[in-house]
This record gives C-alpha cells, structure tokens and sequence, in this order.
C-alpha cells in the first residue's frame, strides 16, 4: 500500500505551471544553450522543474516538491524537464499521466531511503526519458518489491534511462502494455535487473543489463497465458544466482508461464545458469540470438510447454547447449533448426547423478531436429529421448563432429517413432548412433550396423 504525503503547496504549484510559458526551456542562461538544443525537438513545450523550486545539487530532501510538481503537472497533462543534477527522492508516486525526463546520464534522482523510491499503483500515461535512478544501496519496503515498480499502466516508456544501486529489482512492469528500451540496469541485487509481470505486449528492446544478482531479464505469469511480450536486441552479461537453486535462478533472460513471447537477436553471456530458459512458454521463439560462456544449459526450453520454435542461434560453451525436455511433465512440440552448438562441456555448476551434461542438443517428443551444426560435446552431439519418453523425433540433415558419442538414442520400452536421416557425423570416438537404456550403452553404432528397434528409422547417415 502506498504511504501517504503532505500536499502542502501543490496549489501553488499548479498555478506556477499553469502560468509559466511554453517553452520553458527558452529561459535557461546562455552558459545551458548547448545543452537544452540536445533535446529540444524532445523538451518543446515541457516545464522546467528548476524554475518551479527544484535545486540540482541539493543535499536535502526535495520529495515533496517532486511530489506536488508531478501531480499538478499531471492534471494539466504536461511533461516535465529535470535538470542536470543530483535530487534526493523517496516515496514518490507517480501519477496518472505522467511525463518525467531528463538529460542522460546527468539528471538524477537518488533514493533518499525510507518506504519505496519510485513507484505507481494506477496510470494513464507514464514516460520516463534520459534519468538516473539510482538506488544508492538504499532498501526499500516489502511492499515496494523493486527500486522503481510500475504498476497498471495503460502506456509505459522507460527510454534512455540507467537503473544503478538497487538493493531489490531494478524495474518492475507489471499489469501493464508499452516499451522498455534502451535503458541501463545495472547492479540489481533483488531477484533480477528487469522485471516484467502479468504484461500485455511488453517490447523489451536495446536494453543493458549486467552484474545483476540473481536475474537479468525475467517475463512471468501467475498463470499459463497470452503475454506476447517481445525481448529483443538487448546485452545481458554478467548475471549471477546468489539465491542458489539448480536454475530457478542465474539466467539472463528468463520465461514462467507467458505465451507467445518472442525472444530475439539478444546477446546473452556470462550467466551463471542459462543464457535463455523458458519454463511453460508455450509458442515461444528464441531465434537469433548470441549465447556466450553459460554455467549450465544455454537454451532451455521446458516443463509444461506447447509449441517452441529454436533457431539460428549461437551457443558456445555451456554444459548442455540447447535442450527441449520434459516431455513427462507435458513438454512437447518444438523446431530445432540451423542453430550453432560448440565446445559443450561437463563442468556443470551441480552435482546430477540423473541426467548427462556435455550435451549439445536434447529432445524427447514432437520435434524436428534439422540443419543445426554441432561441434565439440564431451558426451553426445545430440540426445533423443530418455527412458520411455521419446515422440516423432526427427533429425536429419545435421553435422555433427567432434563429439564422443554422434547421437544418444533411448530404446527402452515405450519409445515412440523416431527418425535419424542424412545427417554428416564424424570423430566420434564410441560411435555414431548408440543406442541407450537411460545411462547405458545396450547397442553397437547402428549408424553401421542398423537397427533391431521398430521405433526407429536411422538411414542414409554419413559416418566418418
């Protein structure tokens, strides 16, 4: 619930803004010209909150003249220009239409500490443009959840805007439809950097986000449903799991439960855990992206899913590289197509007596595995299937090559149709095409000696 302030002055405000001119930035001194023509075609028409009692530099505490700035600048529906400078701010709410911006990189608010920093329950219209908020390792209230929190907005744009010294979220959309772009987040020691809740096609795009604690980006649901957000072109890196877990936590851009999010020409690297981990996403598309140096899986896809389409990515070094799974758990329906796979290792950031790392690619059921190339799995270049849970799996037309074992397949009872065709497989030291019954080899190279299994068709490989 948000605290309540004093009101004192907003009348005076508003006639101040009422009655100050139009282009409020034409009275800045000479020595601020340069300046102000950077953004003029941006700030035409915006007021200026120096003029109106705000002081750059200030050590003191100017909420409250925030505060009334904003809403009475929001009942004349006019934006509002900050200064170059520092401003220290707590407990502001931001009204239903509100217009905030600055230069970038020079117009700061500070968190001045106490209940939250920066926040709305209910708007119209918010616009955030060219501001530093910085969190100056300041907490914030349970209630707060993230250093800046956005709540059921008709139209949000966070543009050009940098998110430093949060000790929780760094920015959280929730309930509401808009951009989130070119913005920089960085330090976040919540659960990630850029948080986007419950949304309604939220474009995600050109943003940084680094050294985040727990998360980069994360777009999440209560419950499976249309989202359609779009995650594209942004830089993650550097992302941690401080908070622990065998990958709920540590991936740079991460999906619970939203449908039809798009995810794009991103690049992901240095992430504890997964680049990119989609868990119940159904339709989702991960194509495109640059998946560098991750502490477990790259690419996930997993657990109660409903169609996945992953291709044309890049992944180097992970333990596995891209895995489509779950199939137990309804996980089903994908294309794997034209990604690159490289340099899989086994040094996972767990210990799992279960299941195998130094795998390129995994996949159990209703999927088409096609045109990917695969070099250097220190276990297998492809897994299909495990114990029983294998269905009309194609995989055809890929190369596979330095990998100790070409392809895994299950042949334990149970095991649906499965199709291995025209694929290119060499310097696989134990075989081509091996069977499996979950962690042990039951067959030769059937890529040589062919199969004895009726659910699977393996024909026209070439085996070098």
């Amino acid at each position: 619930m948000i605290q309540n302030r004093p009101k004192t002055g907003r009348r005076s405000v508003l006639k101040a803004l009422a009655a100050a001119p139009l282009a409020a930035m034409a009275t800045l001194p000479a020595t601020a010209r340069a300046e102000d023509l950077l953004g003029q075609a941006d700030l035409r028409g915006s007021l200026n909150a120096s003029d109106l009692g705000m002081v750059a530099g200030s050590e003191s505490d100017q909420s409250r003249k925030l505060q009334s700035m904003l809403d009475a600048a929001s009942e004349l529906n006019r934006p509002i220009f900050l200064p170059p400078g520092n401003y220290h701010v707590s407990n502001i709410t931001l009204p239903a239409n509100t217009r905030l911006m600055g230069i970038p990189g020079a117009s700061r608010l500070i968190h001045a500490g106490g209940g939250h920093f920066i926040m709305t329950e209910s708007a119209s219209h918010v616009e955030l443009s060219g501001l530093v908020f910085d969190g100056a390792n300041r907490s914030v209230a349970d209630y707060a959840l993230a250093a800046v929190r956005i709540s059921r907005t008709e139209h949000v744009v966070v543009d050009n805007c940098q998110f430093l010294g949060a000790t929780a979220i760094g920015l959280q959309v929730d309930g509401s439809a808009g951009r989130i772009e070119r913005n920089l987040i960085s330090g976040a020691q919540g659960d990630c950097g850029l948080y986007a809740l419950q949304n309604k096609g939220l474009a995600i795009t050109g943003n940084e986000v680094s050294a985040c604690s727990n998360g980069g980006i994360l777009v999440h649901r209560y419950q499976d449903g249309e989202d359609g957000s779009m995650v594209t072109g942004n830089r993650i890196f550097n992302i941690g799991a401080r908070n622990g877990g065998t990958g709920q936590w540590g991936n740079g851009i991460n999906v619970f439960r939203a449908g039809s999010v798009m995810i794009a020409n991103n690049h992901v690297s240095d992430c504890a855990f997964s680049a990119i981990r989609s868990n119940s996403g159904s339709n989702v598309q991960i194509t495109g992206n640059t998946c560098l140096r991750s502490g477990e899986t790259a690419i996930y896809s997993e657990f109660e899913f409903n169609g996945a389409v992953i291709s044309n990515n890049i992944v180097d070094k992970a333990t596995q590289g891209i895995s489509i799974t779950n199939f137990m758990q309804g996980g089903r329906m994908a294309v794997c197509s034209g990604n690159l796979v490289r340099n899989i290792h086994q040094n996972a950031p767990y210990v799992d007596k279960d299941h195998f790392f130094g795998v390129g690619i995994s996949v159990e059921a209703d999927t088409s595995v096609t045109g990917n190339v695969i070099e250097g799995a220190e276990r297998f270049g492809m897994l299909l299937g495990w114990g029983p849970y294998l269905r009309d799996v194609v995989a055809t037309s890929n190369v596979i090559r330095k990998c100790e074992t070409g392809i895994y397949v299950t042949v334990v009872e149970g095991s649906g149709d499965t199709v291995i065709a025209e694929n290119i497989i060499s310097g696989t030291a134990k075989g081509a095409v091996v069977g499996y019954r979950w962690h042990e080899a039951v067959t030769g190279d059937m890529a040589r000696d062919g199969s004895k299994f009726e659910h699977l068709a393996i024909e026209r490989n070439r085996i070098s």
